[in-house]
């Protein structure tokens, strides 16, 4: 580049022809920085998904291109400090979503709806019969909560439960009135077992396979 204008386009050195991590993690924001606004189009969906890609493969020639630079080395280095920056937000980004998704299994539990399923379900002797004394829960289970402010609110949950003699499902309903949860289904599916136990089904809900009457 020597004795060439800084802001005429050249061909983009061999060496700094490679693929560019900074504008594969930070897209657009990348593109505002170095000039090459067709990277905008990552602000549209689904064309965002072939377009970050691109911008990985062709970043570093429309950054050469579109911006003025004093030599490869003031470029390289441009582009290895956007590349850390990308890589800094995308650990944190993706460590907070994993923390916000592992958070969910312990609000649930957290809550004295699933308290009291949990207590129904240990101490019912059919269930005790099926999948232990030991009865146990993964920590990963399935469910939600709404508590309003007038004290009223609802939870579903899904729960694997395993024992000494068997593992299964406990399914349940629970609404809230006036601050004060009451269960209102409660059923376990023991695996392998077709017939379901019925814990709890005061608004007479059809079970499959439960027993008539129940």
């Amino acid at each position: 580049m020597a004795g060439q204008p800084l802001n005429e386009p050249a061909e983009i050195p061999a060496e700094l022809d490679r693929w560019n991590w900074g504008a594969f993690f930070l897209n657009w924001i990348w593109g505002i920085g170095n000039s090459t606004f067709i990277a905008l189009l990552a602000l549209i969906p689904v064309v965002n998904i072939i377009m970050i890609i691109v911008l990985g493969a062709r970043g570093s020639r429309w950054a050469w291109r579109n911006r003025a630079w004093r030599d490869a080395e003031q470029f390289r280095k441009t582009q290895r400090n956007w590349a850390i920056a990308g890589l800094v937000v995308w650990v944190v980004a993706i460590g907070g979503l994993a923390a916000s998704i592992g958070s969910i299994p312990y609000i649930l539990k957290g809550n004295d709806a699933y308290r009291i399923t949990m207590d129904a379900i240990r101490a019912d002797d059919r269930v005790k019969s099926a999948i232990g004394d030991d009865l146990a829960n993964n920590f990963w289970i399935g469910g939600h909560i709404n508590v309003n402010a007038n004290g009223s609110g609802d939870a579903q949950f899904s729960i694997p439960i395993h024992g000494s003699k068997g593992t299964g499902t406990a399914i349940s309903n629970a609404v809230r009135t006036a601050g004060k949860w009451s269960m209102r289904l409660l059923v376990v599916r023991v695996d392998g077992v077709d017939a379901p136990i019925v814990l709890i089904n005061e608004d007479h809900v059809p079970v499959p396979n439960a027993a008539i009457g129940i």
